[in-house]
């Protein structure tokens, strides 16, 4: 039997949680004009949500949409501040106790993990499997096709209900759910921060499979990537089958054909942006050509700071030199304009 949310739909709508999460969802976002616009009747606009709430009248609001080069095209919806509000309260209250069912290698939105500490985890396996780079390494290398489009309604919320007793959270949580979809019955919007949240307990049941069924003892995903590593080739191979037979029916997601692979590490192993080889690792061209384009256009000191702090993860001495020359010779092009 699984473990229960004890939570209740009152803590989630309760005026103080609205405000802590209020004070949450503020971070980075003050100089926005459609946060200051709500921060100006801050506690009539809380007063008149948790009202909505508690009579439950609360509808979840439309999407703008945009697009985002990261590095590939996708598409972005974002919700008004109103409802993006919400979401931060039931965060605040769901993803402590989801967070204790996930499995220790998920790494994708949660506190204290991220693609860094995914990436050292690989290398450690690797050390670990190949005997310090004495042996071969064998990566089963995984993409899910179009993941967040195809997480499918009712799964989803069958697989909240297992763990959510509360009726009224429930219906709170498929409101946000049925507020957006790519075609009937399917989709969460990248822009939320409960679709975060959702996707990791939609791919835990995926986790725990892997875990306990396939028994894969090296394991690591991120968002829908992920790796099974081995000493043996076949064994990993043999897995690819059951793995599809288990997305397609219990969660109705799909591999990706072109992007599910078996291959050593010796021979460089793209995962989470960058080439990992046994003794180093280098940034994809791909994340370096988008770095090198950024820099030509802008030169924010932040986005210097971010690359620096990025690459100083891997093995790109030439890449941070022909970096800071990049910035250099924009601060010299922009003083010339002054």
């Amino acid at each position: 039997m699984k473990i229960k949310l004890t939570h209740k739909f009152e803590d989630i709508i309760d005026l103080d949680n609205l405000l802590s999460a209020w004070g949450e969802f503020l971070n980075g976002k003050r100089g926005r004009r459609d946060v200051q616009l709500f921060g100006i009747s801050l506690m009539g606009n809380l007063l008149n949500l948790h009202y909505d709430l508690l009579y439950h009248k609360y509808n979840h609001g439309g999407y703008k949409a945009f697009k985002v080069f990261d590095p590939k095209i996708r598409d972005i919806h974002k919700a008004n501040v109103r409802d993006r509000l919400l979401h931060h309260a039931i965060y605040r209250k769901l993803y402590p106790f989801f967070d204790k069912i996930f499995i220790f290698d998920s790494y994708s939105c949660r506190l204290n993990k991220g693609t860094h500490k995914a990436v050292s985890r690989f290398n450690k396996f690797f050390l670990k499997i190949s005997k310090n780079n004495t042996k071969n390494c064998w990566v089963l290398k995984g993409d899910i096709r179009k993941f967040f489009a195809s997480i499918d309604h009712q799964v989803l919320l069958g697989i909240l209900n297992e763990y959510i007793a509360d009726e009224n959270i429930i219906c709170l949580l498929q409101n946000i759910i049925y507020s957006f979809q790519v075609k009937k019955g399917k989709g969460l919007p990248l822009g939320n921060l409960t679709s975060q949240l959702f996707a990791n307990i939609y791919l835990n049941i995926f986790d725990q499979f892997i875990k306990h069924k396939i028994k894969a003892k090296f394991y690591i995903r991120y968002a829908d990537d992920f790796v099974i590593m081995s000493d043996n080739k076949e064994w990993l191979e043999n897995k690819i089958n059951p793995i599809k037979e288990f997305l397609f029916l219990n969660l109705k997601l799909e591999i990706h054909p072109q992007k599910t692979f078996v291959k050593t590490v010796s021979s460089g192993l793209d995962f989470l942006g960058w080439i990992n080889f046994p003794e180093y690792k280098v940034l994809r061209r791909s994340t370096k050509r988008r770095m090198i384009y950024k820099l030509k256009e802008s030169n924010k000191k932040d986005s210097l700071n971010s690359y620096l702090g990025l690459i100083k993860h891997g093995n790109s001495y030439k890449l941070k030199l022909m970096i800071l020359r990049l910035a250099n010779s924009k601060n010299r092009e922009e003083t010339r304009e002054l």
